[in-house]
């Protein structure tokens, strides 16, 4: 990759993928072992497990921030200045993966919490990001 910019929007968009494929696989799964037939799918899987209905907002979480957190790492790359958004975008990405696999643990206190404090730290970065790039 060019830069920690381009890698950090890449891995944001192939995690959101990978999520979106583990719940596909576990979707085909069941279907093909006879628990639900595929029109009782819902696109929330609210039909299924705990576990498959957090996958499912994970995922949605993860596509949900793409246009925010993925569109300023790109217009900072579209810009060449990159160097607004490098220093924190790993910060960015791993607080991305505590929101999701918090949310993909459990819906105790605790992780609500967790995913609720992650979910912040990528606010207060992309807040910063698009007043840098504006100022810039």
């Amino acid at each position: 990759m060019a830069n920690t910019s381009s890698a950090v929007l890449t891995i944001l968009i192939a995690w959101a993928l990978l999520l979106l494929i583990l719940m596909e696989v576990l979707r085909t799964r069941l279907v093909l072992s006879g628990a639900v037939t595929g029109p009782q799918l819902r696109p929330d899987n609210a039909n299924l497990s705990p576990f498959m209905q957090r996958l499912s907002r994970a995922q949605a979480n993860c596509v949900e921030g793409i246009p925010i957190f993925g569109g300023l790492l790109l217009v900072a790359l579209i810009t060449n200045r990159a160097v607004v958004t490098d220093g924190l975008a790993p910060w960015l990405l791993l607080a991305r993966f505590v929101q999701s696999l918090a949310h993909l643990a459990s819906t105790s206190v605790l992780a609500v919490n967790l995913r609720f404090m992650a979910f912040t730290v990528q606010m207060a970065i992309a807040a910063y990001w698009s007043w840098a790039l504006l100022l810039r």
